[in-house]
């Protein structure tokens, strides 16, 4: 475990107020783009029935929350997280309104410009780096809390909006979410988001090399170039099962209520699980847990491709899950450890940009090979690819910094 010596602690009860604020804020505000996910088909239906045009909708709030992230990222640093937060929870409501025009390009303006970029982009990335500095003993675990809101949002949404959506339609469901997230999110961010406090020295585990030249031994930004590049690899198949679960599940016959209960399940799971790679993560540190979730995704992925009932797709959304869930975080906890703490404002949210374009792409790939097979297997199998490269470029950092500890000992 990474402690500081004879250092006082920043960490205090309010830091854990705070990052439970913060879980809840994301688990609204993530659940923006649940909607579409739920109500694929339907929306397809309206607009030629092709699943691309909704999955390219979803992909471009992914990449909303990573462009706006770096961009957002930088305007929190100056006049602070909550005008972003409270800004971006009013950008939510306005882009669920604009999608239900019914329109494609309404659709992909709607959530990849308001819910995504100024959205959640201005909350995801910069609530990162601000729940960063009101922990350093156990930033790991704090860490792992926030960036499961995601997975609350999955797994509390789906089954709600597949309701609201049958009684209701997505487009009602779509315009009262909006209100909602604007009545939770804007007193909450006002009440809570105070300023963090000034960490007394920099923090991480590996200060020494990050105040030096080089990180293992490596120029900076190669070392953090090939961290990017394997959070690509690693959201595509992160991606595939979380936006098309309830579709492939309607297309073996299994019930959409079903489908959106499989969904909640994994996300769930990896909600709980999530807690549990905070604590290893903080005991073996970022990038070995990066490595040793990527290796649970991909067999969980690849068990995609083989089941077909509906039994063994509960269990193996469940492992999915289990496996993945820590993934994220453990890259943002690397960064911490081998980057000096000033530049984390830019290098968290550009490492986001990178990992939410691997979801945009991730799912968008999916909906465009199942619109040209039929079938979603070579969607699976892309997934699985995709992870191996990851688990390349992962397992050759691992290596290098376990040589290079080896060689400074």
């Amino acid at each position: 475990m990474h402690e500081r010596i004879g250092v006082p602690s920043v960490e205090v009860r309010s830091s854990w107020v705070v990052a439970t604020v913060v879980l809840i804020i994301l688990a609204l505000s993530f659940g923006a783009p649940w909607i579409t996910i739920v109500a694929l088909k339907l929306i397809a239906a309206e607009l030629g029935d092709l699943r691309s045009v909704p999955a390219l909708a979803t992909a471009l709030a992914w990449i909303g929350f990573g462009a706006g992230g770096l961009v957002m990222g930088y305007v929190a640093e100056r006049v602070g997280v909550r005008s972003t937060v409270i800004f971006g929870a009013v950008m939510i409501c306005i882009g669920l309104a604009l999608s239900t025009g019914g329109e494609a390009w309404q659709l992909y303006i709607g959530q990849g410009l308001f819910v995504g970029f100024f959205g959640v982009g201005g909350m995801n990335a910069p609530f990162y780096v601000y729940i960063s500095r009101w922990f350093d003993r156990r930033r790991g675990s704090a860490l792992a809390l926030i960036s499961s809101g995601s997975y609350v949002a999955g797994a509390v949404w789906p089954p709600v909006f597949e309701r609201a959506v049958a009684y209701g339609g997505w487009r009602q469901t779509m315009l009262y979410y909006g209100l909602l997230v604007v009545a939770m999110v804007v007193p909450l961010a006002a009440i809570f988001l105070r300023p963090p406090p000034e960490l007394p020295l920099p923090v991480g585990a590996f200060s020494a090399m990050s105040a030096s030249n080089s990180v293992m031994g490596w120029p900076p930004n190669l070392v953090f170039a090939l961290m990017a590049a394997a959070s690509i690899f690693c959201c595509v198949p992160m991606a595939i099962p979380q936006a098309h679960l309830p579709a492939f599940c309607s297309d073996l016959g299994i019930l959409a209520s079903h489908g959106a209960a499989m969904l909640s399940v994994l996300l769930g799971t990896a909600f709980v699980s999530r807690q549990f790679w905070g604590w290893v993560s903080d005991r073996m540190g970022g990038l070995n847990t990066v490595l040793t979730g990527s290796i649970f995704q991909i067999v969980a992925m690849a068990a995609f491709m083989f089941t077909q009932d509906e039994i063994g797709l509960f269990t193996v959304s469940a492992a999915f899950g289990l496996g993945f869930a820590g993934i994220i975080p453990a890259y943002v906890l690397a960064i911490r450890e081998l980057f000096p703490a000033r530049e984390a404002y830019w290098r968290i949210p550009t490492l986001l940009l990178c990992s939410g374009s691997g979801m945009a792409l991730g799912g968008w790939l999916a909906g465009v090979l199942y619109d040209h097979f039929g079938t979603y297997a070579p969607a699976f199998a892309a997934g699985v690819a995709a992870n191996a490269i990851n688990l390349a470029i992962v397992g050759m950092l691992v290596f290098r910094q376990r040589s290079r500890s080896a060689w400074l000992a």
